[in-house]
């Protein structure tokens, strides 16, 4: 820590900040978001359909 005395005999401690690192950005699979989104749309269309056919 980093400590400086101000006027007036006061003390101020500073913390060591960590150095910063640069986080590449992630390449999602260009598949995994369409297939999401596929099962999905299917999923909901199977849950409405059944809805409707036991109403």
């Amino acid at each position: 820590m980093t400590v400086t005395e101000e006027s007036g005999g006061r003390l101020n401690a500073f913390a060591n900040e960590p150095k910063i690192e640069v986080i590449a950005e992630k390449h999602y699979n260009d598949w995994k978001y369409p297939q999401f989104v596929i099962f999905g749309g299917i999923f909901l269309i199977s849950i409405i359909s059944v809805s409707l056919i036991i109403k």
